[in-house]
């Protein structure tokens, strides 16, 4: 199993952001080291399970999101972010994304009856 511990840091970022803290901040309350935060925030080490329950308990979110890009059962995460995305959208507004939605899956489900086809066919 791959491990994106780069989509892990962009959430971790993210969280900190929407928390108003610096990094700095959050390594205190983490008690991690500013440079580790970055290097996590960045990608560019890996983190172990305390550490993410350390940040996850700093930021006020689950695990769940921090990992969910990685955990194949995360529809509540990708749901919530959606309401959010949402919140302050007008009727329009939702209506335009919804038929962007709409024709996105369309476009994946035919990709996907293309690519199956293709692969049992061996074209």
């Amino acid at each position: 199993m791959n491990i994106d511990y780069d989509a892990i840091g962009f959430r971790i970022k993210i969280a900190r952001m929407k928390a108003k803290l610096t990094q700095e901040a959050l390594a205190a309350k983490a008690d991690l080291s500013p440079t580790h935060l970055s290097n996590i925030e960045t990608g560019n080490t890996k983190l172990s399970l305390p550490t993410i329950i350390s940040i996850a308990n700093a930021l006020s979110v689950s695990v769940d999101t921090l990992l969910c890009d990685n955990v194949i059962h995360s529809a509540h995460v990708f749901n919530q972010e959606a309401q959010e995305l949402l919140s302050d959208c007008t009727p329009y507004d939702i209506r335009i994304i919804l038929d962007v939605l709409k024709s996105t899956k369309e476009a994946l489900r035919k990709d996907t009856r293309f690519k199956q086809n293709t692969e049992q066919y061996g074209n």
